[in-house]
């Protein structure tokens, strides 16, 4: 057997269906027995970046490692991607093809290193050098990308092992590792009831969820809990979604990337916080100020990776384990005691609805020329369906819909990259999301961003999927503004603005149905004619900068009050 065709059958026996990629000469002879002999889909795009992103997006929403593949020349552009899917513990299976083995010692072209580049940012990374260690490398890289904390690896594979042909008796793969998180340890049973007994004396508890808790699916487990002991429940930016925001327990999202007043105030003045699946970044935590003085208050914190326990807040209670199964464990121990003191019912519906209506009928104006994101996200909330994906990157474009919009049905229904933060993420993500599910897809990006990825608007026309880009459009890097003038207090930075681009006929020119809005009355019908058109729809909508109408960062509403500029929170 051909490496080629051995590299193909093992991920068909790990039940892959799609790969994400771009060609290149150092893979035509993996395209050539790919094309003959195996039913993968394989996704072209039109930049590796795009592959990468839209593979990390494509684990988030299945489940289910996904497969990244690139040519020589193009290997060092996956590496956004990679490092958002490290960071984000996300498994993705990344195949990068090279010359012969040390043709790059001879200056062969397109030589480079690329285990040393990919090690730091991959739980491991193989060089794969002999067509006989094929099945055993490749099951353990889904084992390695699905177990513990997961994450990418990489596999680097050179031109001539695509057609070195071996005898191989091993082709199998191990069932177990075709989804993640693979295996759900439970954390010391010991712990566990000393955590129990600190949740039932507190007066204030509550919970914060970070991506993890959505990784290990543990939604039904932890509305079990946060039932019966009456606990609100909030999540990080990342972890939005893990359950449904409309449940009277749920606090929405807090922090510095979305968090609104009454959500960050609530979490503040807790007196216990149980972390769940999170690492307590900068971005959930508001810089680490969040939660006020951390000896005044108790900290538990459950998570797979034991490094994140205890990193940045003193816990009293350390849990390492699967989210799902050690709260399934908690639910039992609780559910197994009869002289359970309950407390009252809680329901945080009417404290939401206030926040959220304050927001909606602020009636902020709107410099001139500009529209309210506030309105379009109130509209889009009102009118997506239940099995839509939103996608959304850093910047005006995703702070919005973070703190606004509902996610009424528990899931990854809401991917952003907050873990990284690099630009020019969400069209891709979308990309991948659309090969995922079989809903619409709604992109919200900024024109900082979309520069990055326009060349794959050919990608999603081609893919025939189901996808409205939304650009929130203000001719700024504005998020970098914002930070200069409310933070550093600079009059007019000068490496944050550039020119104005017709984006409408741009998009129109690969095929979409683009329409721009220039007025409130015109969002509601915008968006249900894109979300209805089952093709590739582009709406454009200007909206202020940061530092015109300032969004839901809580050191940049501080500022803002300090300078009396208009903010929502």
């Amino acid at each position: 057997m051909t490496g080629a065709r051995a590299i193909l059958k093992m991920l068909e026996l790990h039940g892959v269906s799609h790969v994400f990629g771009l060609p290149g000469e150092t893979t035509i002879g993996w395209y050539k027995e790919w094309q003959e002999s195996s039913d993968i889909e394989y996704v072209l795009t039109r930049d590796e970046r795009t592959a990468a992103f839209a593979a990390e997006a494509y684990a988030k929403i299945t489940g289910r490692p996904c497969v990244l593949e690139a040519p020589s020349p193009g290997v060092t552009h996956c590496t956004p991607g990679i490092t958002e899917a490290y960071l984000s513990s996300v498994p993705v299976i990344f195949f990068s093809s090279d010359i012969p083995v040390n043709q790059d010692k001879k200056h062969g072209l397109t030589g480079v290193d690329q285990t040393a580049l990919y090690a730091p940012i991959c739980k491991e990374s193989f060089y794969l050098t002999n067509v006989k260690d094929i099945p055993f490398l490749m099951r353990r890289a889904f084992r390695v990308a699905t177990s513990g904390r997961p994450a990418p690896v990489h596999i680097r594979v050179p031109i001539n092992v695509f057609h070195e042909t071996a005898e191989l008796s091993d082709l199998y793969a191990e069932p177990e590792y075709q989804h993640y998180p693979a295996h759900r340890p439970v954390a010391d049973h010991g712990k566990v009831r000393a955590a129990i007994k600190l949740l039932l004396a507190a007066t204030k508890p509550v919970i914060v969820c970070g991506q993890g808790a959505l990784i290990s699916k543990a939604t039904d487990a932890l509305l079990t809990l946060a039932e019966r002991l009456q606990i609100p429940v909030a999540t990080t930016t990342p972890g939005k979604g893990t359950i449904p925001e409309t449940h009277p327990l749920a606090l929405r999202v807090i922090g510095a990337r979305g968090g609104m007043d009454y959500s960050n105030s609530y979490v503040h003045d807790a007196d216990l916080v149980f972390f769940v699946g999170t690492n307590t970044d900068s971005s959930g935590t508001d810089h680490w100020k969040l939660y006020g003085d951390p000896a005044s208050k108790t900290f538990l914190h459950l998570d797979i990776a034991e490094a994140h326990i205890g990193n940045n807040f003193p816990v009293k209670v350390g849990l390492v384990g699967d989210a799902r199964a050690t709260l399934d464990y908690m639910n039992e121990l609780i559910a197994a005691d009869p002289e359970l003191e309950t407390r009252p019912d809680l329901d945080l519906t009417e404290v939401k609805r206030t926040a959220l209506d304050a927001v909606f009928n602020s009636n902020i104006p709107m410099p001139k020329g500009t529209v309210s994101p506030v309105k379009l996200t109130q509209a889009l909330d009102t009118i997506l369906p239940a099995n839509a994906i939103v996608t959304a990157e850093p910047g005006v474009s995703a702070i919005y819909p973070s703190a606004l919009l509902s996610i009424r049905e528990a899931g990854r229904r809401y991917i952003t990259n907050y873990s990284m933060g690099a630009l020019g993420y969400s069209v891709p993500a979308g990309i991948g999301a659309a090969y995922a599910a079989d809903g619409p897809v709604i992109s919200f990006t900024g024109d900082g961003s979309l520069a990055f990825v326009l060349g794959d608007f050919e990608t999603i026309r081609r893919s025939g999927k189901n996808v409205t880009v939304i650009l929130t459009r203000n001719d700024t890097y504005g998020w970098i503004r914002g930070e200069a003038i409310l933070l550093d207090d600079v009059d007019a930075p000068w490496t944050t603005d550039f020119g104005a681009v017709d984006y409408v006929k741009v998009a129109e020119g690969f095929g979409f149905e683009a329409v721009r809005i220039t007025a409130e009355d015109q969002i509601e019908a915008a968006l249900r004619a894109a979300i209805d058109n089952p093709g590739a729809n582009f709406i454009e909508i200007s909206v202020p900068s940061q530092d015109e109408i300032v969004p839901f960062v809580p050191p940049w509403v501080r500022a803002a009050k300090e300078k009396k500029l208009p903010y929502f929170y």
